[in-house]
């Protein structure tokens, strides 16, 4: 149980540092160049933990890393990117908080992992409180913006079922460095073609890419990818809803996006969600009652029911 909660709390570092990066995108990246910000993420983050296990994938991980890669990193970044600047921080981290729901329906038909009552109770209340939050939020919402969120979501909720999986044949580190790193190589080719030339970095944007790459993506996606092994995807997927809380009040904190009454009460009901899905200890077996010895001296037996 201990083990439980301390995984948890590593875990939830993920999503906070994922709610960050909205605004970090939002406010120091250049925009125009999804595709060239999914690459500048993912390759040296990568490369970065491909360093720290020396490892290379082999077999059947070579395909599987690129599959991986594209749903959990490459086309999960462009989107994600597309989102961040066509939307307000906010609403933009709201969308990706149905990822709970989704992750349990995936898990349940992928790994046979069926949502507890309080699962699914949590994914409700969760998903009520950042609907409240968006149908109420008081800024325009762009519809490719919400398109682009929505379709992220989507894509990583099918990866990281597939990446939990998988990912014991490898080594959580060892598979998400590959995953980065294949991400990457699909992105770069799409990246030249389309956008040309690379943007210009200024110093904000490098050190934007900094946080980028080693909070938001190297150590968040090996903690995550961590937790999804140890914890049940419905935890996890619950914990998920830190990312629109995080988004949220960093929006309002920072970026100074209005916050209404309805989208404060969504923000609690997010937070019932998360505590729902938190692990609790096994029921414990009742010992059956020790038989008495027998006069002859053999060993005591029960009847069967």
């Amino acid at each position: 149980m201990e083990a439980n909660l301390r995984w948890s709390a590593v875990t939830a570092v993920a999503p906070i540092a994922w709610g960050a990066n909205y605004y970090v995108t939002r406010e120091f990246l250049p925009a125009e160049y999804p595709l060239y910000g999914g690459v500048l993420r993912a390759l040296p983050a990568g490369l970065l933990l491909l360093a720290g296990c020396r490892k290379l994938p082999t077999g059947s991980w070579w395909w599987k890393s690129l599959l991986l890669g594209i749903l959990n990193m490459g086309g999960f970044f462009a989107l994600v990117y597309v989102a961040a600047q066509r939307l307000p921080t906010s609403v933009a981290s709201i969308v990706m908080a149905t990822a709970p729901l989704v992750l349990m329906l995936i898990a349940w038909a992928v790994l046979a992992e069926r949502p507890g009552v309080r699962h699914l109770a949590g994914a409700v209340v969760g998903v009520g409180g950042v609907s409240l939050m968006l149908l109420t939020a008081s800024v325009e919402v762009d519809g490719l913006g919400l398109l682009a969120s929505a379709g992220a979501m989507l894509m990583s909720c099918l990866g990281m079922v597939l990446a939990k999986r998988w990912s014991t044949e490898a080594g959580v580190l060892a598979s998400t460095s590959w995953q980065l790193v294949g991400g990457g190589l699909v992105l770069l080719p799409l990246a030249v073609a389309v956008e040309g030339a690379p943007p210009a970095l200024d110093l904000p944007a490098v050190l934007a890419f900094g946080y980028v790459v080693v909070v938001a993506t190297a150590l968040s996606f090996a903690v995550w990818f961590a937790g999804m092994q140890r914890l049940p995807a419905a935890t996890v997927g619950l914990i998920g809803l830190l990312n629109p809380v995080t988004g949220v009040l960093l929006g309002t904190a920072i970026a100074g996006e209005p916050l209404t009454p309805q989208q404060a009460f969504g923000l609690v009901l997010a937070l019932t969600g998360i505590l729902l899905g938190r692990p609790t200890p096994p029921r414990p077996v009742p010992e059956e009652p020790a038989l008495p010895e027998r006069a002859d001296g053999l060993k005591p037996f029960r009847s069967l029911p």
